[in-house]
């Protein structure tokens, strides 16, 4: 019987050396990736049944890199595993397109539940999560409520590489657009969040879980 395909999406090497280790058994690891942007470039190609990916992921964050997968590769299933057990995070998740949501402290055997879930067609919520955090599916119905709301996703984007440090020219580069065009959401993005500086746009992306502390 031919396994279902597992691509993981993480940047912290160790961890997704034991995660393979805890998956090869039952599931068919086609790959790894260590940020969002190689993210949308392997998932087309592998073709994979299940995505595990991370929350925080350099160049791009997994909530914004979902909802770009589900155009993508709308046949795959997302399986959040993450640190973070916020609500905002766990219901910016469900609402960008997850099946389901671990917390990178949870055993393996309830990893391994969760993407069978998914696998089904079932929504996943770990219950080490506090209960009554949130309805999956309730809040998958749900419009984005967030403050984060009010910016495209392209503006996101912007600001995640601005809380990361990148310089205008290197986002220009990533983004494949000029240095202008950089420059033009940067100030759209300051002006729409009422912020002044870098700091306080950086803070602000941290705060909102577009990239960590």
């Amino acid at each position: 019987m031919t396994k279902p395909r597992i691509l993981l999406a993480d940047d912290h090497t160790m961890f997704v050396e034991a995660l393979q280790k805890v998956l090869e058994p039952e599931f068919d690891l086609v790959g790894s990736v260590g940020d969002g942007r190689a993210l949308l470039d392997a998932a087309p190609r592998l073709e994979p049944d299940v995505i595990l990916l991370d929350l925080s992921m350099p160049l791009l964050n997994g909530i914004d890199a979902a909802q770009q997968l589900r155009r993508l590769v709308p046949d795959a299933k997302l399986v959040f595993l993450s640190m973070h057990g916020d609500p905002t995070y766990v219901t910016e998740a469900f609402r960008a397109g997850a099946s389901g949501y671990v917390l990178k402290r949870a055993s393996a055997t309830e990893l391994i539940q969760a993407i069978r879930a998914a696998l089904r067609g079932q929504l996943y919520l770990s219950p080490l999560l506090e209960k009554g955090v949130l309805d999956p599916s309730l809040h998958q119905r749900m419009p984005p409520a967030s403050a984060q709301a009010t910016l495209t996703l392209r503006q996101r984007e912007v600001l995640q590489l601005i809380a990361e440090g990148r310089s205008l020219k290197e986002m220009a580069a990533i983004l494949c657009v000029s240095v202008k065009t950089i420059e033009f959401h940067k100030t759209r993005i300051a002006k729409q969040l009422g912020l002044h500086t870098t700091a306080e746009l950086t803070k602000y992306a941290v705060t909102h879980g577009l990239v960590s502390a």
